[in-house]
C-alpha cells in the first residue's frame, strides 16, 4: 500500500508505503477486511502527521479490481481479505466533506502518465501496467474513457493467441495470461529455467535474460511480442498517439521493448497506426498516486461519475 500528498501541479510532496498484510494479524487471528483497513488508515494518518496535517483538496485512490464503479466496492484479486469492501464509502467517512474518487489502479497509472508523464500534451494515450497482472486505461480526445462499467482500456484481456494459455478470467490466450510476471516465470520454468525453484520472480528472470540465459531471453521476447500485438490492435481501434508502459515487467528494458516494437511494426500496417510512440512510463512508482490525485485536481478530464 502506498500513499502520497500531491500538490495541485502534480508534484509529490510526501510519500510513504507499507507492505500489504497477507498473513495472520499480530494477535494470531486471520487477517480480515477491518484489519486491512486499519493498516491503510494508519498509513494515511502517519503520512499526514509527518507532513504537518496540511489542508486537503480531496482524496483520490487507485485499487486493483474487480470493483463496482463508481461506488468502489473493491475485490482485488491479490488481496483476498477484501471482497466487496466499500473502500470509497470508508474513505468518505474518514474524510467527511471532501471529494473522494476511486478508480482502478491501472487506470490511475494511465491518468498519471497522461497528466504529468510520458503522454503529457497528447490527446490520445494508452497507459499500461505489466506486472503481476496486465491492466490499462485509455485517454481519448484528452479525456479518460470509462466505458459502461469503468473498465475501458482493460488491455490485459485482449486475446493475443486464441490457442494460448488459460487465463484467470476464464478465457484463453489473453495478453495477461502470456505477459504477466508470474506467467512468464511459469513458462520459463516449463522450458528448463530454474526448474523446481520455488519463489523465483520476474525480476530474477529478467536478470538472467540480461546475462544471456536463452530461456530467459525467450520468455522476455514472448512477452514483448504479445504486448506488441495487443498494442497494434488497440492502436488501430483507438488511433493512439502514445502508449506508455510501466510495471515491474517493463523494467526489463530493451529485452522487452525490442521484441515489442518488432511485433508492433509487423502488425500495425495502417499509416496512422505506425505513428504511435511506445515508451516506458515516465513517473515510475508514483504514476498511480499522481493519477489518483488527478481524479481530484483535474476531474473535468478524468472523473465523470459525480
Amino acid at each position: 500500500m502506498a500513499a502520497a500528498l500531491v500538490e495541485p501541479g502534480g508534484r509529490v510532496a510526501a510519500y510513504d508505503r507499507v507492505a500489504t498484510p497477507d498473513g495472520p494479524a499480530p494477535d494470531g487471528t486471520a487477517l480480515d477486511a477491518e484489519g486491512l483497513w486499519r493498516t491503510l488508515e494508519a498509513l494515511l494518518g502517519k503520512l499526514a502527521a509527518d507532513a504537518g496535517d496540511p489542508p486537503l483538496a480531496g482524496v483520490g485512490a487507485g485499487c486493483g479490481g474487480p470493483m463496482t464503479w463508481p461506488g468502489a466496492e473493491v475485490s482485488p484479486l491479490n488481496i483476498p481479505a477484501w471482497r466487496g469492501f466499500p473502500l470509497r464509502a470508508r474513505l468518505r467517512d474518514r474524510y467527511p466533506g471532501l471529494p473522494v474518487r476511486v478508480h482502478n489502479d491501472a487506470i490511475c497509472v494511465a491518468i498519471g502518465e497522461h497528466w504529468r508523464g510520458a503522454g503529457r500534451g497528447r490527446g490520445n494515450v494508452l497507459g499500461m501496467v505489466v506486472s503481476t497482472g496486465v491492466g490499462g486505461g485509455l485517454v481519448l480526445g484528452g479525456r479518460l474513457v470509462d466505458g459502461a462499467s469503468g473498465n475501458a482500456g482493460h488491455i490485459g484481456h485482449v486475446v493475443v493467441d486464441p490457442d494460448g494459455p488459460p487465463c484467470e478470467c476464464g478465457g484463453r490466450g489473453c495478453l495477461e495470461a502470456v505477459a504477466r510476471g508470474p506467467g512468464l516465470v511459469a513458462w520459463a520454468q516449463e522450458q528448463g529455467w530454474r526448474p523446481g525453484s520455488p519463489d523465483v520472480t520476474g525480476i530474477e528472470l529478467a536478470a538472467d535474460a540480461r546475462r544471456g540465459h536463452p530461456v530467459a531471453v525467450a520468455a522476455m521476447r514472448r512477452a514483448g511480442h504479445a504486448i506488441g500485438v495487443a498494442v497494434a490492435s488497440a492502436t488501430h481501434l483507438c488511433d493512439l498517439e502514445v502508449t506508455a508502459i510501466g510495471g515491474g515487467v517493463s523494467q526489463a528494458g530493451a529485452l522487452l521493448f525490442d521484441p515489442l516494437e518488432e511485433a508492433f511494426r509487423a502488425h500495425a500496417r495502417m499509416d496512422f497506426a505506425r505513428r504511435v510512440r511506445i515508451v516506458p512510463a515516465a513517473l515510475g512508482q508514483t504514476a498511480g498516486l499522481i493519477g489518483a490525485a488527478a481524479l481530484v485536481f483535474a476531474g473535468d478530464r478524468y472523473w465523470s461519475a459525480d
